[in-house]
């Protein structure tokens, strides 16, 4: 059998494992260091952000913004109901109720008008999800929660180097709060991580003392002229960002646009290999948008068994796998409103090999495969 191809790959080299081994021999490998304030300083910079927090995960960066927000029990947040249940998730830990939201068909982002719809007396905000790397309505959302008094907050786990409009990920006009992944199937990585961006003086200063247990942090501490004895006044979490992931996603960061560059061009090559093929759906990307591309995801006839294709791209080591979840189908969340559209997609998309190191020959391989296994999956 020929090598196998992965569903997603990060880009490492000998710049990542030199930036680690710089903080191994400086001695301040937790979290919340020098790099942590290196990386938090260039992310700011490149999406246009007054603050950057550099946390755990995006599922924390989530949970501390709501926190931050001021969400709690008896509180409402709409929620995009395609999206990884981490979204829906944080709402549930900050002691809110998700009330998910149906998305476009096009873009599978959230439907403003559907959010509209759907905001009643308990409403606090909306969760916008950027969708495997495609920003989602903003200015429409915008308008929509400023007339209500909502918050609004970004979900951007799968969006670092994507743009709505000509402006980046994270940058403030679009919303309130900004959450990315550094997961290692996203753009940019480091195993495990996450960013929170904010224009919001008094938002990024509650993220950043609910990061760290609910006090200040052990940098901004270190050069006090008396021994600093920190008091804890309030409950926070251990959500920090080791310096070791951070010198690895400060690498990461310089990349990013090369690391776009190449994922577009697998992208491209896809749109041509599965063009004339009738069962196959490929992605849509608005006219106002630079996707990021995450992830590649096609959409399959409804003729068509995607699991089957799925388990047969397996057998020839080929990663294949769903989109994302219908998240007001999973159980957690109790009986919630139908969302039709998700529903449908999270059936039919098939999410194929999508990575910055995919080569012309593994392109061809998969799109061969995907093709063969679609006609042998049709009813």
């Amino acid at each position: 059998m020929p090598d196998p191809i992965a569903l997603g790959r990060p880009t490492f080299g000998e710049e990542e494992v030199d930036a680690v081994r710089a903080v191994l021999e400086s001695g301040w490998v937790a979290g919340q260091g020098p790099k942590c304030g290196e990386l938090e300083a260039s992310f700011a910079a490149s999406c246009g952000a007054r603050h950057t927090i550099a946390v755990s995960n995006c599922t924390a960066a989530l949970h501390l913004s709501l926190l931050a927000l001021g969400v709690g029990a008896g509180d409402e947040v709409l929620v995009a109901d395609y999206t990884f249940p981490a979204t829906g998730h944080a709402v549930l830990y900050a002691g809110a109720r998700p009330a998910f939201v149906d998305v476009r068909p096009d873009t599978w982002c959230v439907d403003p008008g559907a959010v509209e719809a759907a905001i009643g007396p308990r409403t606090r905000g909306v969760i916008a999800v950027d969708s495997f790397g495609q920003l989602a309505d903003y200015d429409e959302l915008r308008r929509i929660t400023g007339a209500h008094g909502l918050f609004l907050i970004e979900d951007a786990a799968c969006a670092a180097g994507a743009a709505y409009k000509s402006r980046q990920a994270g940058n403030p006009t679009l919303a309130d709060v900004a959450c990315f992944s550094l997961h290692g199937r996203k753009g940019i990585s480091c195993g495990e991580g996450g960013l929170v961006t904010t224009d919001d003086d008094a938002i990024a200063a509650r993220v950043r003392k609910l990061s760290a247990f609910g006090i200040e942090s052990a940098r901004d501490r270190q050069d006090s002229d008396t021994l600093p004895i920190p008091v804890f006044d309030d409950i926070g979490y251990n959500y920090k960002l080791s310096d070791i992931a951070a010198a690895i996603a400060v690498v990461q960061l310089g990349r990013l646009a090369d690391l776009v560059k190449a994922r577009t061009r697998v992208a491209e090559q896809y749109h041509a290999l599965f063009a004339d093929v009738d069962d196959i759906e490929v992605p849509f990307t608005a006219s106002d948008r630079d996707h990021a591309w995450q992830s590649y995801v096609l959409t399959l006839a409804p003729t068509v068994s995607r699991d089957r294709v799925a388990m047969d791209l397996r057998a020839q080591g080929i990663g294949a796998n769903i989109g994302t979840y219908a998240s007001h189908l999973q159980p957690v969340y109790g009986k919630t409103a139908p969302c039709p559209v998700s529903a449908d997609i999270f059936r039919r998309h098939l999410a194929i090999p999508m990575h910055a190191n995919l080569t012309d020959d593994e392109i061809e391989r998969v799109g061969a495969a995907v093709r063969t296994a679609v006609h042998a999956a049709t009813n």
